[in-house]
């Protein structure tokens, strides 16, 4: 006769062996098709150790975006390229400093160190980057007079990238989002894909932010409203 320990071990195991599928099931449980596409945000190394505007474990996310991008036939990468002089440049404003905001005609701008300047070696996306299949490289913040967070639209809000139609042209229904900065050219790209009717992914330890005035909290959260879905990358059906 079994005892009350031979009894609990036993169904231990038999629990292990049912959770366990599952467990496995859900730590890679989305598996990208030729209707999803990977959206790898201003990897450049103005962004990164050593940038004007580094985020801080910037450079973190470069292999995660490398691992993930095997599984997706469709990726699109950005570049922030701006013009010298751009109006979000600190520099432009008299007695202005990098973070600090003033009004502008489509609303408020946070002022930044000159950043990514065309042509630069810091608009140069990461040379860490391996993504020899990616298809398309989005240019943005190259209208000298209003920047450009979202790889869809400008800060205008009307200003139209080309990115939704291309989208569309491909077929593609959900995208997934990575790169820099979570709470500025991430959470922009993602919640303007939302308003362009794609179901949107973020993918979150591909992401980095740079946390201002408490704006990663907010991004997130702006995010989660709009019906963003926030994933890790391990729930990325990769093949080996």
């Amino acid at each position: 006769m079994l005892d009350r320990r031979q009894v609990l071990a036993m169904l231990g195991t038999t629990a292990l062996a049912t959770l366990a599928p599952t467990a496995l099931f859900a730590a890679a449980s989305i598996k990208p098709d030729e209707a999803s596409a990977l959206l790898v945000i201003d990897v450049q190394n103005c962004f990164l150790p050593g940038g004007s505007l580094a985020v801080k474990e910037g450079e973190q996310v470069v292999p995660v975006i490398n691992r993930i991008a095997k599984a997706f036939s469709n990726v699109v990468m950005t570049q922030d390229w701006h013009t010298p002089g751009h109006i979000s440049f600190a520099s432009v404003h008299s007695g202005k400093k990098p973070f600090e905001t003033i009004d502008l005609p489509y609303g408020k701008q946070v002022l930044w160190p000159d950043h990514c300047v065309q042509g630069t070696d810091g608009a140069a996306l990461s040379k860490d980057l391996s993504i020899p299949h990616a298809e398309l490289i989005i240019r943005k913040g190259f209208h000298k007079d209003v920047d450009s967070y979202s790889a869809f639209l400008e800060a205008d809000g009307k200003t139209s990238t080309g990115l939704a139609g291309y989208l569309r042209g491909r077929k593609i229904k959900r995208v997934f989002v990575a790169g820099l900065a979570t709470d500025f050219c991430v959470a922009w790209t993602a919640l303007d894909a939302r308003k362009a009717s794609f179901e949107v992914y973020v993918v979150e330890d591909a992401c980095r932010g740079i946390d201002t005035q408490g704006s990663l909290a907010k991004a997130w959260a702006d995010m989660a409203k709009a019906g963003v879905k926030r994933i890790q990358s391990a729930e990325i059906a990769v093949s080996a």
